[in-house]
């Protein structure tokens, strides 16, 4: 079967914020070459000073990414995605591509991708497997295809857990990037009274669409489109929520104001923790307060209300 590697070079201190991007593409993985600090791994890691002369000829200011892709999943399509991402998040980069043959590695990160357990409620479950028996948790069927979201990255369980502590019941849920669905669907789950998600990626609505289904769940109670934020989406929302990356956080909150109630709350999510006080920071700016904040393996949510002077 014909793979698809993508190689995806960024200066090296941009290096840490593609990744993040680049995770969002595969959920199986990838493997950076990054040589900008050759020497101080060298003397810190291998206990020596000699290094061979191929790798000191190697570039040390800019990073390679390299992701694979299976043609199930579109490399066209993920390269878009990729390529996108990158630009709206202004990261400089050069992304080429090449074949190569891997029958195995088709469905290899499948086998690790078991039923889940979330927070107090949840059971996250691929399409692949049966869940448990005995559950008495509330089922989320998932299948992410290459859609960001199958609640085994740190950042969507956060949002996941936090959901679960800030969703009463009856709630109306905006996701802002909605990705595979799975954090509409959970809200639903929890007890939401609906969710209407948007995404600017078409793969990635077509993917929460169909995991809607798989679910029972559909319009009007569970609404995906296609778009960007101010030219698709209408009202005020109870929670609005927004698993993406720290550039894009900063970016669509200062679009926010007018879709969240009066008490309404805000999480964001998909935040490294070096860049937690600079997304406080925009928040502030954008008119909210911060409530809490939550890490867990490096990431962050940030969950914050409208300050009343918003709405005066």
């Amino acid at each position: 079967m014909e793979w698809t590697e993508l190689l995806l070079t960024v200066p090296s201190d941009q290096a840490e914020r593609a990744a993040d991007i680049a995770n969002m593409v595969v959920p199986y993985g990838l493997y950076i070459e990054d040589y900008s600090d050759l020497e101080q791994g060298a003397r810190e890691v291998a206990h020596t000073d000699l290094i061979d002369e191929e790798l000191l000829a190697r570039d040390r200011t800019h990073a390679v990414i390299h992701l694979y892709i299976s043609p199930e999943e579109s490399p066209a399509e993920a390269l878009a995605f990729l390529e996108e991402r990158l630009t709206s998040s202004g990261i400089v980069h050069e992304v080429n591509t090449k074949s190569l043959n891997q029958d195995d590695w088709a469905n290899n990160w499948k086998r690790y991708f078991k039923p889940l357990p979330v927070g107090k409620g949840l059971l996250i479950c691929p399409t692949w497997e049966k869940p448990p028996a005995e559950n008495d948790r509330a089922l989320l069927n998932i299948d992410p295809g290459m859609a960001f979201g199958t609640g085994g990255h740190e950042t969507t369980r956060l949002v996941l857990e936090t959901l679960e502590e800030y969703i009463n019941g009856g709630e109306a849920l905006l996701d802002v990037g909605c990705g595979s669905g799975i954090l509409s669907i959970a809200a639903l789950l929890l007890g939401a009274k609906s969710a209407f998600g948007v995404d600017i990626d078409p793969l990635a609505v077509k993917t929460a669409v169909e995991n809607g289904r798989l679910n029972g769940m559909y319009p009007p109670e569970y609404t995906m489109v296609q778009g960007n934020l101010v030219d698709k989406v209408s009202g005020r929302f109870d929670i609005i929520v927004a698993n993406i990356v720290a550039d894009a956080i900063i970016a669509l909150s200062k679009d926010l104001p007018p879709f969240i109630k009066p008490n309404g709350i805000y999480i964001a999510s998909g935040i490294i923790d070096t860049r937690v006080e600079e997304v406080q920071n925009a928040l502030g700016r954008f008119g909210f307060e911060i409530i809490e904040k939550r890490e867990q393996g490096g990431w962050a949510v940030i969950v914050s209300r409208p300050r009343i002077s918003v709405f005066i």
